[in-house]
């Protein structure tokens, strides 16, 4: 197979490290980006698993594979692991990586002694003599990966983050954006990342004219608008929105759920929830739009006294 383009050869991703450097992590953040992800693979089985042993070729393209292994798989020998791998690079139909994940000795023994777990290599002897002696075992590794990310000043985030940066395709993945309305008098919904209450705004409950219409009938909208608070509230929701959806995105965020609340669910919130959405389109955002109880039945026991 001639490597005429790099997306042709099927992505190998090999994930090792120090134990409780946060191999575990990066490998479920690697399958959210798409890849296959198999942890402590016995790495003799490897020529089995891609399919080399007979040398033929898949037919399809397969999806990018993750495997990561440490001291407690089976069979475990680093130079014999590197040996393995240099033999694969030299196919022509992988993209082979290795990452080293490294964490300070310090940091080792605190997440140790803070989750209560013992080292692998120090079964019978205090912790840091386990990661001394795995260092030592590791060393070659270290040495011979083609990247090495040193976690011990990261937050579980943040080493989620850097393995995004690293290892997602090119085309950023979308965030899912979701904005509803709802009526606290029927319950606040069950799911919601930010949530904002327009009982503030004049109710069009109480204009016999507009009781029976909703917030997506123009009339309502204009009733609602002539609020002098209408403005500021919509720019100021719109703009914390614009200043939180690219930072949710960055942090890995793969859905958020915006909602806004009035009495009974069917004017104040469904105007202002169309009205962000809209924003929100405008500037680049593809929000999916809900209206639990735009159907309900308008109930004047429940809208609270009419205001002056």
């Amino acid at each position: 197979m001639a490597r005429d383009s790099v997306d042709n050869r099927q992505r190998i991703l090999f994930v090792t490290g120090t134990a409780g450097a946060g191999k575990t992590t990066a490998l479920r953040v690697l399958e959210d980006l798409g890849w296959e992800a198999i942890d402590n693979f016995p790495i003799r089985l490897l020529d089995r698993l891609l399919g080399t042993e007979d040398n033929t070729e898949p037919e399809q393209p397969r999806p990018p594979l993750a495997i990561g292994f440490d001291t407690r798989t089976r069979g475990f020998d680093p130079r014999d692991i590197i040996e393995r791998i240099k033999e694969l690079t030299e196919r022509d139909e992988f993209l082979i990586t290795t990452l080293f994940l490294d964490c300070g000795d310090e940091e080792l023994e605190r997440r140790y002694n803070e989750t209560r777990r013992r080292h692998p290599l120090a079964q019978d002897m205090p912790v840091t003599a386990g990661i001394a002696a795995e260092r030592e075992l590791l060393a070659p590794l270290r040495r011979w990966a083609d990247a090495v990310i040193t976690t011990t000043a990261f937050s579980s985030n943040q080493l989620q983050q850097a393995i995004r940066e690293h290892f997602s395709d090119s085309t950023p993945q979308d965030m899912t954006v979701t904005i509803s309305s709802f009526g606290f008098a029927k319950g606040m919904p069950p799911v919601a990342d930010l949530m904002f209450d327009m009982r503030h705004l004049n109710n069009p409950h109480w204009d016999p004219d507009l009781r029976h219409q909703t917030g997506l009938d123009a009339p309502v909208g204009a009733y609602i608008r002539e609020d002098s608070a209408f403005e500021e509230t919509v720019s100021r929701i719109r703009d914390l929105l614009l200043l939180l959806l690219p930072r949710y995105k960055v942090q890995g965020k793969a859905y958020v759920n915006i909602a806004f609340g009035c009495t009974g669910g069917r004017h104040r919130s469904v105007f202002v929830a169309e009205e962000i959405a809209r924003a929100l389109r405008d500037a680049g955002f593809s929000p999916t739009v809900l209206h639990r109880n735009l159907g309900s039945r308008a109930a004047e026991m429940i809208e609270g006294p009419q205001q002056p």
